[in-house]
């Protein structure tokens, strides 16, 4: 018994994290695909076996209800807990002051008129009892964060709807699983009276809003006052956000998801004590809580309650959830705001369902079921399939829709170059001159100002500053080079994006050569990819510049080889990138060098007086630069 219990536990994490993978891999809705293991290996695959997709099973290899009993929902709550605020934590109010009233449109105007047309909808179209039909219209009313969150980071659309969407998502689930209670209790007790109603609702809200900020306070005093040592810190906050979870609950019921929201909320927007440590800590545990909630959530679907699912009016549901609900409340709620008509449009195009949808519903079907209330059995399998429905609809569009209107560009391809140098403009022109957007940040007026000139975006500040690094997280920028000749504030520059952009797609120039009587003063553990090779620091860059070397661009043929090219430079061309025929440019790195093959475009550093046997050009914009004067100390 312990081994199978061990087995399905271990099977959980290991399903799970293998799925993530593997949504990112593919380029898929990673909770879509969540959903689908659950189900393979849960008690619904047998309705699949029957149909001859799959082998017949002797048994399911994951039953969550026999394997948690009645301990299942209290993890699923907790961990939903934890999840919305991770969420918080991600809320900045610099974000809230460009289109906060929108938001707050969208989470009160625009969901109530999404329950309107959801419940009639339900009923009329899914066959639903009425009772049923209301409790599921307060259910959809939220989206999520779990599912939101993710194609945010793929899309990475640009202007205020990212911010938007952030918010809405993780706003809007308390107050749906608030809307919920408040309709659940209704249908219990058979009348709708204003003033308990009313009373209900301020005191969740008053409860969970005295509990979030005595929460926050209390991890901010214990910190600030170095009540408590660097290693319990993420334990702390971790056993806090539950204790203010639990306690919030107990006082008034379904008020601890807007408490730790608010919780995380404060916390991310203080400046007094430094919780960088525990964002990046709760990020981790969240990715790893979505995976296994999503595998133990599709597994508890049965085959009788798949057979429950209408599979032919579900399309039509779902289309009046995505065609008519979600367009109607956006555009009623944006009406007369600043958002753009593209910008208002992918909002319309974007609501998908997630986990506390999924976990609402099975909290108030045990409820009704407990009740012997009729079609109570029907709402978590309905929910179910709309999540997949909306998350299919959505996860595969919402790309294609950004890039319609121009909100986005696939793949964030575009580059953020922390130094706007004479090598460093070249390569920045040389980056635009291909399509790829690039942003130069440095302190150094001077050199920003010839930036500027030469039509380069620029930015004047630190790349430390949090201005820099918030900035970055929903634009297509995807990759940062830190390429100023300060060692240090490059693998300080490195560290702190290596939170925003993928650890691989991080690269700095190799540190300066240490005097022999030094020790190396910047640990590898401290550094980024090296950019061009071993031993390309800024100063030999700076040299090859002063010598008047260019960017050049060579397009790589059947003809002319890289071999070929390699005979022709050999050690005084530098590749720097590569052009491939999907348009994406591959930076040469120490662990990566260039190899381009026929078909793909090298862009190399070279001298410009030299006679390749293949014709080769200067890269846009990439002209010589003359030597400067000797700049200020620059401190990007």
């Amino acid at each position: 018994m312990s081994e199978s219990v061990l087995v399905q536990l271990a099977a959980i994490l290991i399903l799970g994290i293998g799925t993530q993978w593997l949504a990112w891999r593919t380029r898929l809705p990673g909770i879509l695909l969540l959903l689908i293991v659950g189900m393979l290996i849960g008690p619904g695959a047998a309705a699949l076996a029957q149909t001859g997709w799959i082998p017949r099973l002797t048994g399911p290899l994951l039953n969550p209800d026999a394997l948690f009993g009645q301990l299942l929902l209290p993890v699923v709550s907790l961990s939903v807990a934890l999840i919305l605020f991770e969420g918080g934590l991600s809320m900045s109010l610099a974000e809230h002051s460009a289109a906060g009233g929108v938001i707050w449109l969208l989470v009160t105007l625009g969901g109530f008129v999404t329950f309107v047309i959801t419940v009639p909808a339900a009923y009329y179209l899914l066959g639903l009892e009425w009772r049923i039909s209301l409790l599921l219209g307060a259910i959809l009313v939220v989206t999520g964060p779990t599912v939101i969150g993710p194609l945010l980071r793929h899309v990475r659309p640009t202007g205020k709807v990212g911010p938007v969407l952030k918010w809405e998502g993780i706003i809007i689930d308390p107050i749906g699983a608030m809307v919920a209670v408040v309709v659940f209790e209704v249908l219990t007790s058979g009348e709708v009276r204003a003033v308990p109603i009313l009373r209900a609702v301020l005191t969740t809200l008053g409860v969970g809003t005295a509990c979030g900020f005595a929460g926050a306070g209390i991890v901010l005093l214990f910190f600030a006052r170095r009540w408590m040592p660097d290693f319990l810190h993420n334990p702390f906050t971790l056993v806090a956000v539950l204790g203010v979870f639990a306690g919030s609950n107990l006082l008034q019921h379904e008020s601890g998801l807007f408490a730790v929201i608010l919780m995380g909320l404060v916390l991310a927007n203080q400046r007094k004590v430094n919780i960088q440590h525990v964002m990046e800590f709760k990020e981790s545990l969240t990715v790893l809580l979505i995976s296994g909630l999503f595998i133990v959530l599709g597994a508890r679907l049965e085959t009788p309650q798949l057979a429950m699912i209408p599979w032919l009016r579900m399309p039509l549901f779902l289309g009046v959830l995505i065609f008519i609900a979600r367009p109607a409340a956006v555009f009623l709620c944006t009406a007369g705001s600043s958002l753009t008509w593209a910008e208002r449009t992918f909002l319309a195009a974007l609501a998908p369902r997630g986990i506390v949808a999924a976990a609402v519903a099975s909290v108030f079907a045990l409820r009704m079921l407990g009740q012997h209330m009729e079609g109570a059995e029907t709402l978590v399998p309905v929910t179910f399939a709309t999540i997949i429905g909306t998350v299919t609809v959505y996860g595969l569009t919402a790309p294609f829709t950004a890039r319609k209107l121009g909100l986005s560009r696939p793949g964030a391809q575009g580059f953020l170059l922390a130094g706007a140098g004479p090598f460093e403009r070249a390569l920045a022109s040389s980056l635009q001159g291909e399509g790829y957007p690039v942003l130069l940040v440095d302190t150094n007026r001077q050199q920003i100002s010839i930036a500027r000139l030469e039509g380069l975006p620029v930015l004047f500040g630190s790349v430390l500053s949090s201005f820099v690094h918030d900035a970055m997280q929903l634009t297509p920028i995807g990759r940062f080079l830190a390429l100023t000749p300060n060692d240090e504030v490059n693998a300080l520059a490195t560290m702190q994006y290596q939170r925003v952009f993928s650890r691989s797609e991080v690269y700095q120039l190799s540190p300066a050569p240490m005097d022999s009587a030094r020790q190396e003063k910047i640990g590898w553990e401290l550094r980024g990819r090296q950019l061009f090779g071993k031993g390309m620091t800024h100063g030999v860059l700076e040299q090859k510049m002063n010598s008047g070397y260019l960017i050049k661009k060579t397009p790589i043929t059947a003809d002319f080889t890289f071999d070929k090219f390699k005979a022709v430079y050999g050690a005084d061309a530098l590749p720097l990138f590569v052009k491939t025929e999907l348009g994406e440019a591959q930076l040469a790195t120490a662990d990566a060098p260039a190899k381009p093959r026929p078909g793909q475009t090298l862009f190399s550093l070279a001298p410009p007086k030299s006679t390749p046997l293949q014709p080769v050009t200067e890269a846009p914009a990439a002209v010589a630069v003359a030597p400067l004067p000797e700049p200020e100390a620059s401190g990007t």
